[in-house]
């Protein structure tokens, strides 16, 4: 006998269905008799045959046809919503498909695995498994540890030892000791209460990466959970499973307790839960769905689920990814403005760049010279101005390499921090309060779910990424003021009856004036908690979104530039500029046509803005082919330049060292 579950107006009902010749209009009346049986006051209607509604997936929110038979239009088990016309949403409500519906409508199961042991997850990998892209199992040595991990568990347990999070309270409540009976209910407990976090939910991809990272953590065997339940933590995964975690609640210490909190509590059962076949549920129909059943928590496994900092972490991997992506493609933007604005790359001369060995000021330097250098790429824009008597640009075109290699240099320092620390105990592998060696047979409780560590790197990114932002709305500011760029004013013809970009550029001066007040370091405030036991806490899930909301900010000033620069080609046209940067101009014109008069411009912005963040067709692996080719012909037997002082003091002062070994990673 096929099975439904329909949503109707916040509630969940599960709808047997007698035959599969039964239609889709008969399956949404149904769910509103049923839902109108458990209602006081039926819920408002009088007879059944007076609602109008109509049904849809929740899988893409396709309409249905309710004439169809049930056999033709769905799957045994579909989750489908019922939607009765008036209705309006309330603003409480969580829908049934979260931002970005359309890309999860084509989602489709992975047939890949990543083997997780703990030690050797990248920030690459990580994201990947954000996307979807693979499925986890674990090697089998991080299964003998985890184990080994849980034997010790279970000794405390028999033997009746005081141990704090096993047989005791949490926090102010450490002293109070639990019965035996009641430990299973200690653990449910915590995860319940704790699960206390408000706000919208982490996107699909976010939640991937934050179960996937604390799977790679409890990979380890340090955490005292069981095999049995660590293996049910990652069928989830791969069912892509995906609690609903709030995005707020968390100080970053002991962990990222609210989130991990709500992580747990749709592991068990309890609260909503996403898939791409469901939409948001009820977790426990969720998981009914993907055949799963809920995790029935043992002594001390809702503390290893839920203390960690996964969630700044996680967040940070992307935050790091993203930052570099934009780092790499800002130095192209650059120097198509450049070329626009008729300057000189005289100041990217390889003798300035190696008097002053930063590894990001001679990267950026010389993706300049790849792209700009007349001998290698005959450009007629640079030609017709060859003569000119301009001794020097500005030093939003000058000083690039200074200041872009400074954002570039935070991607890269944050990138080795995400390397470093998963091969110990601070980030990317925090482990809970209570960690258990198994070699001692003895479980010890540290601060190693502190979030200071990337929670000060994070603050450090938004600060270097910052300037990508703050230097381009420069740059288009030169753009659009005729009295600098020698252009049409806001570079289009008809000024006065058109006004061209000049509102795109208050947007980019809006987006930089934010990023300044976001660029506050969250990590230099810490406000006591728990009675004053976790009295000193790092704010790192803050750092980790607002790092986020500054990239972000940085994509779409930078979107605004490329747009801004194309735009000032037409105007120096016939002239044709260097050949990758010609390609990078054509790439822009295959989603958006030149601004030959005023229209609308969002839509504009966002397909350039998509050329920026997307993989595939991107700014970067248009232009990437041009540079390593140079790099090749130019500089054949290069070695990358030593880390800076400034590098090695910051690696210092944040506790982690620098040896020989990682040097090159910077």
């Amino acid at each position: 006998m096929p099975r439904y579950t329909v949503h109707v107006r916040g509630e969940w009902l599960a709808v047997p269905c007698q035959s599969g010749a039964s239609t889709v209009g008969w399956l949404g009346k149904e769910a509103v008799r049923r839902y109108m049986k458990n209602k006081p006051d039926n819920g408002g209607f009088a007879l059944v045959e007076e609602v109008k509604f109509y049904v849809r997936r929740c899988k893409g929110l396709g309409l249905l046809d309710l004439e169809d038979t049930v056999e033709d239009a769905l799957e045994d088990n579909e989750f489908v919503e019922v939607v009765i016309e008036g209705d309006i949403m309330s603003p409480d409500f969580i829908p049934s498909q979260p931002e970005g519906v359309h890309l999860y409508s084509k989602y489709r199961e992975p047939e890949q695995y990543i083997f997780l042991d703990g030690n050797s997850l990248t920030t690459e990998d990580l994201v990947s498994l954000g996307k979807g892209l693979y499925k986890i199992k674990l090697t089998p040595e991080a299964e003998a540890k985890v184990s080994e991990s849980r034997e010790v568990i279970e000794r405390i347990i028999k033997e009746q030892t005081v141990v704090y999070g096993i047989t005791t309270g949490f926090g102010k409540f450490a002293r109070t000791v639990i019965p035996n009976s009641k430990l299973r209910e200690l653990q449910v407990n915590l995860v319940r209460s704790h699960s206390a976090g408000v706000g919208k939910p982490l996107s699909p991809e976010r939640s991937r990466m934050l179960l996937a990272l604390r799977i790679n953590v409890l990979a380890k065997g340090y955490s005292g959970i069981s095999l049995e339940t660590l293996q049910q933590v990652i069928e989830a995964f791969n069912a892509s499973c995906l609690p609903y975690i709030p995005e707020k609640g968390t100080v970053g210490a002991s962990g990222d307790l609210a989130p991990l909190s709500h992580l747990a509590l749709g592991l068990i059962g309890e609260g909503k839960m996403w898939s791409p076949k469901s939409g948001w549920a009820d977790a426990k129909y969720v998981l009914e769905a993907h055949g799963l059943r809920p995790i029935t928590l043992k002594p001390k496994e809702g503390l290893a689920l839920i203390n960690g900092t996964q969630m700044i972490t996680s967040l940070g991997c992307e935050a790091v990814e993203r930052a570099g992506a934009i780092a790499r493609q800002a130095d192209i933007i650059a120097a198509l403005t450049l070329e626009v604005l008729k300057g000189t790359t005289r100041a990217f001369d390889t003798d300035i760049h190696a008097v002053r060995p930063h590894r990001g000021q001679a990267e950026v330097a010389f993706r300049f010279r790849s792209l700009l250098d007349s001998d290698h790429h005959p450009s007629e824009i640079a030609e017709s101005h060859r003569f000119c008597d301009r001794v020097q640009d500005a030093y939003t075109m000058r000083c690039c390499p200074q200041r872009e290699g400074a954002g570039f240099c935070a991607c890269r320092l944050c990138r080795y921090l995400s390397c470093k620390l998963n091969f110990h105990s601070y980030s990317c592998l925090n482990f809970s309060l209570k960690m258990v060696f198994a070699e001692r047979a003895e479980t010890i409780s540290g601060g190693n779910f502190h979030g200071e560590y990337p929670a000060k790197a994070l603050d450090y990114l938004a600060i270097g990424v910052h300037e990508l932002a703050a230097i381009s709305e420069r740059r288009i500011e030169r753009l659009c003021n005729p009295s600098l760029s020698e252009l049409p004013a806001f570079l289009v013809t008809e000024g006065g009856l058109n006004s061209g970009f000049m509102i795109a550029h208050c947007t980019a001066a809006a987006l930089v004036s934010e990023n300044k007040a976001l660029c506050h370091p969250s990590s230099v405030d810490s406000l006591s908690t728990s009675a004053a036991t976790e009295d000193h806490v790092s704010m790192g899930g803050w750092a980790a979104r607002k790092a986020l909301r500054v990239i972000e900010h940085v994509e779409q000033v930078l979107a605004i530039e490329l747009l801004a620069a194309c735009q000032g080609i037409e105007f120096l046209r016939p002239l044709r500029t260097t050949t990758p940067l010609e390609k990078v101009y054509d790439l822009v014109r295959s989603v958006v046509r030149p601004w030959i008069k005023d229209r609308f411009m969002a839509p504009d912005i966002e397909a350039a803005h998509r050329l920026l963040v997307e993989q595939q067709a991107s700014v970067w692996e248009v232009a990437e082919p041009y540079i390593e080719k140079y790099r090749r012909e130019h500089i054949p037997e290069s070695r990358p330049i030593s880390p800076t002082a400034f590098s090695l003091e910051l690696l210092d002062h944040m506790g982690v060292g620098h040896d020989h070994r990682h040097q090159d990673e910077l």
